[in-house]
């Protein structure tokens, strides 16, 4: 089967890799494969690029590689998190790592794992299809009140973080959640219906309860200086965000990797004591209206973009 896919700000990633990817057999990370879009294009941009892929789910894997096609054969691929680059690469350099967050069309529309809220199906959203770990039905029936308003309002910029877990507590003691549609539903119930803040009710629950079960934020603080580690000089790194928390946190480290390890005001700045990285793209790049009148899933997108600028001494 072929899924279709539209791949998030995907010239603006091209043009902002091109200096990097151009030199003779460039290697880049497609740290959250997905289905292959990114990568898709990046290996037609760029003739003699290699991507080695990363993805915790082996049918995002499977898809990925048939949608490449006779491109496969330049595609080097990892199951395994993102946050385990390190180990992967070892002690090889690369001129490119991409990191898209969130979820890839894949496990939105095609398999039955609750990441929609649109259709009703078991309550897992693991990403990696792996049920005997913590599943979304765990959190939603074990959970403390205080432990759900925590995810719900620091994941999910959830404002009625705590009405909706009263809410969920009250029914999971009825009976315990077992499917996405009945928890739609509790949600749905908890938020005023005075709320005009556009989207579905229970997206912002959703991508809380999401990124809890996989460990989401905390994989990106590995991931992140795992990804500047292995870059050679000259390479360059493209997160693409879709949350307030994580854009931030990626501006954070951004922003520590490319300042001097002085105190400011300093005259001069010893050689052992620079900052490695620069950033290429000053702030967030969003995506054009253009791109998020045809692909809404792109509406919230951020891209951040660095460059290693020097070795390590």
């Amino acid at each position: 089967m072929t899924y279709a896919h539209t791949p998030v700000m995907c010239e603006e990633i091209l043009t902002q890799f091109e200096p990097a990817l151009s030199v003779p057999d460039a290697v880049m990370v497609d740290a959250t494969l997905g289905l292959g879009g990114h990568t898709k294009a990046a290996l037609e941009r760029f003739p003699g690029l290699t991507v080695i892929g990363i993805d915790r789910d082996p049918q995002a894997i499977e898809a990925a590689t048939k949608n490449l096609g006779e491109l496969a054969p330049r595609l080097e691929v990892h199951q395994a998190n993102y946050d385990q680059l390190s180990v992967i690469l070892g002690a090889r350099r690369v001129q490119g790592v991409l990191c898209d967050l969130g979820l890839s069309s894949l496990q939105i529309d095609s398999f039955p794992r609750g990441f929609s809220y649109s259709v009703d199906a078991p309550l897992s959203m693991r990403m990696d299809g792996d049920d005997s770990q913590l599943t979304a039905a765990d959190v939603v029936n074990t959970y403390s009140f205080e432990e759900l308003t925590r995810i719900l309002r620091v994941y999910g910029d959830e404002r009625y973080a705590s009405r909706i877990a009263r809410a969920l507590i009250a029914e999971r003691e009825r009976e315990p959640f077992t499917t996405s549609g009945r928890l739609v539903e509790v949600i749905s119930a908890a938020i005023p219906a005075r709320d005009t803040r556009s989207g579905h009710p229970a997206k912002r629950s959703f991508q809380a309860l999401r990124m809890e079960v996989n460990h989401e934020r905390e994989s990106l603080k590995t991931a992140i200086p795992a990804a500047l580690d292995c870059l050679a000089v000259n390479g360059r790194m493209a997160v693409l965000s879709y949350h307030s928390g994580e854009d931030r946190l990626v501006k954070q480290v951004f922003a520590q990797a490319c300042s001097d390890k002085v105190p400011p005001g300093m005259p001069i700045v010893p050689a052992n004591y620079r900052a490695r990285f620069a950033l290429v793209v000053h702030g967030a790049m969003k995506p054009t209206n253009q791109e998020m009148e045809t692909n809404p899933r792109s509406h919230s997108a951020r891209l951040r973009v660095i460059t290693r600028i020097e070795e390590e001494s």
